[in-house]
């Protein structure tokens, strides 16, 4: 791997957090409003299953009215509490409360990374705007370039050293380049748009961050589909047991308070108004998808489980595909400022030439049009790398 490509590595946590609270601020208030509640939801979901084991004590009231005697209509009143709570269930409870934690981990880390993205995407476009009016430059020198190119051809056209067609291409190109910086303008339009449907801010303004590359082993550790791949087979883990639980014995324990009024039609000393009942009990169902569906949850542990192997491996791909594409950007980079020290050699001698009569100021102009495009096109290939380094800082915890 290329010395030069990771001397940035220790700088980049450093870097990465330097933006944090300003990146966290690009999107619009109502997106950061939407993850906000989206991570409230997910909060009050964890809770609310993690106690789901606990059933609800049943309240009731009852009036009864009885016409069974004659002249005579008897009302009684009713007041009772309900309890039938398992205590045992073959280890289900243990891993209902952590399937619920992990559920939690997991949807939270889900969220996270819908934000980072959502971010990544109004970075994405940052960049791309700035790489687009880098290109409007280029273009407009390139035309600045086949105006004269026109001119020469015009000139000697009329003199009669040149072919028509020759001209005729002249004019094609310089047209065709007009156009380009006209779809430009139009393209630049939907970035602007596009930008406006994620932030409020005024691009323009926004300053992008410098970004470098992570250290592939951070870069590992910290990737969140990899943690919430990692956390989903946890949770289907859990999930598996607890079906396997619900087909094991159950023990609970049954409990009732019961204040009701006596029939006065007959009356009993030995009965009381206020009294309780409880009791134990074990069960079992015997269910003839019993086996299916417990066979069912461990394949769905074991396709998530693999998913994580699977992420594994693409991430390495993902981090050596981005190593090769920069080290193909340094070298472009290294080629344009090799052109550039060419051009400047050729400025010079061109201009110094003008001067003394031996070449006109459109020649230098030619010269000083590709001078200033070489160096354009390194800074576009910057910004190339430093989309290519967006993608890993989306997908890494704990950056912006």
């Amino acid at each position: 791997m290329n010395k030069k490509l990771l001397l940035p590595l220790i700088i980049g946590a450093f870097s990465s957090s330097l933006y944090a609270d300003e990146l966290a601020q690009i999107l619009s208030p109502q997106k950061q409003d939407i993850f906000k509640y989206q991570e409230k939801i997910n909060q009050l979901e964890a809770d609310k299953l993690k106690k789901s084991w606990v059933n609800p004590l049943q309240l009731q009231y009852r009036k009864n009215y009885s016409t069974q005697f004659v002249d005579n209509t008897i009302d009684t009143e009713t007041y009772s509490i309900v309890m039938d709570q398992p205590i045992f269930k073959s280890g289900g409870i243990f891993h209902s409360i952590k399937y619920s934690n992990v559920l939690r981990e997991a949807n939270a880390k889900e969220i996270k990374l819908r934000k980072r993205e959502m971010i990544g995407s109004a970075v994405s476009i940052l960049f791309s705007i700035q790489k687009l009016r880098l290109q409007q430059e280029k273009l407009k020198l390139t035309i600045n370039s086949d105006e004269i190119d026109i001119k020469f051809k015009s000139d000697s056209y009329e003199a009669g050293i040149l072919d028509s067609s020759f001209l005729d291409q002249a004019i094609i190109k310089r047209n065709g380049d007009q156009t380009e910086l006209l779809a430009s303008q139009i393209e630049m339009e939907k970035l602007k748009n596009n930008f406006a449907l994620l932030s409020d801010k005024d691009p323009n303004s926004f300053e992008t961050p410098k970004l470098h590359l992570l250290d592939e082993e951070r870069y590992y550790q910290e990737n969140l589909e990899l943690q919430v791949d990692t956390l989903r087979a946890n949770e289907k883990k859990h999930l598996s047991n607890m079906v396997m639980s619900q087909y094991l014995p159950t023990v609970s324990i049954q409990a009732q308070y019961i204040d009701g009024d006596l029939n006065p039609l007959y009356p009993n000393p030995n009965l009381k108004e206020q009294y309780s009942n409880y009791g134990v009990s074990v069960s079992m169902p015997l269910n003839i998808n019993t086996f299916d569906d417990i066979e069912s949850s461990k394949l769905s542990y074991m396709e998530a489980s693999t998913q994580v192997i699977d992420r594994k491996k693409s991430i390495k791909l993902e981090y050596e595909m981005i190593i090769n594409t920069l080290r193909i950007l340094n070298k472009k980079i290294a080629l344009d400022r090799k052109d550039e020290k060419l051009y400047e050699r050729l400025y010079r001698v061109t201009k110094n030439l003008a001067k003394v009569g031996e070449k006109t100021k459109y020649d230098a102009q030619l010269i000083h049009n590709s001078l200033e495009i070489k160096k354009l096109d390194q800074k576009i290939h910057s910004i190339d790398k430093q989309i290519q380094l967006l993608t890993l800082y989306i997908k890494v915890n704990n950056v912006f």
